[in-house]
């Protein structure tokens, strides 16, 4: 298999961390890495909130406060030394389409006349390409809902309003031990089969 092959194939969500730091620099590079994914005109609208070492507990804190927290099944999750937070712009979108060159395509106008939204679009595929990095620098990455607090944490951190929080991404060096009782740390939905090629191809049509 191709390099690439190896690192798609190794590449899992991991729910148990050591609180191990990052080496310098190695966060940058994922990042780099993760911004050359396909951006329509360019746009490049999603950033990328960072919270590192004790800023972690300003997540945590609020959206699994202590009393939820106990019971919590995925302890080692609370040790990840990074917690990232994508969000997609579409201001830069409608920006970049009022532009000279883009202006006669009409998505200049707002988000509204946007057929799909691709500042979603586009920040997701950001993401993938950081999961993907995350396994070839030898991390673990989980990318995982903010269900609880999303407000609360967003006037924590300053995010402007008009941000779309794709949700948060955990990040630090995998642990190998197993505090949920699970011996390969795995979720639940673990053991169920892929799909294959063949039930994903429709050929000529649907």
């Amino acid at each position: 298999m191709s390099e690439f092959v190896d690192v798609v194939m190794r590449r899992r969500m991991t729910r148990s961390f050591s609180n191990r730091p990052l080496q310098h620099g190695v966060l940058d590079e994922m990042v780099r890495l993760a911004a050359r994914a396909p951006s329509a005109g360019k746009s490049q609208g999603w950033h990328l909130v960072t919270l590192e070492g004790d800023e972690t507990s300003r997540f945590w804190n609020i959206t699994l406060p202590s009393p939820q927290r106990e019971s919590f099944t995925w302890q080692g999750l609370l040790d990840a030394p990074v917690i990232l937070l994508p969000f997609a712009d579409s201001n830069a979108y409608t920006d970049r389409y009022s532009e000279p060159d883009k202006v006669a395509t009409g998505l200049g106008v707002g988000a509204a006349a946007w057929p799909v939204p691709y500042w979603t679009i586009d920040a997701s595929m950001s993401v993938m390409t950081l999961l993907l990095a995350a396994e070839d620098a030898g991390l673990g990455a989980l990318l995982f809902g903010v269900f609880k607090g999303e407000a609360e944490l967003r006037n924590s951190l300053g995010v402007p309003s008009h941000l779309e929080l794709l949700g948060a991404i955990a990040l630090g060096h995998p642990s190998h031990d197993a505090p949920s009782g699970d011996p390969d740390g795995r979720g639940l939905s673990a053991g169920r089969p892929g799909r294959t090629p063949d039930q994903i191809i429709r050929r000529g049509g649907w």
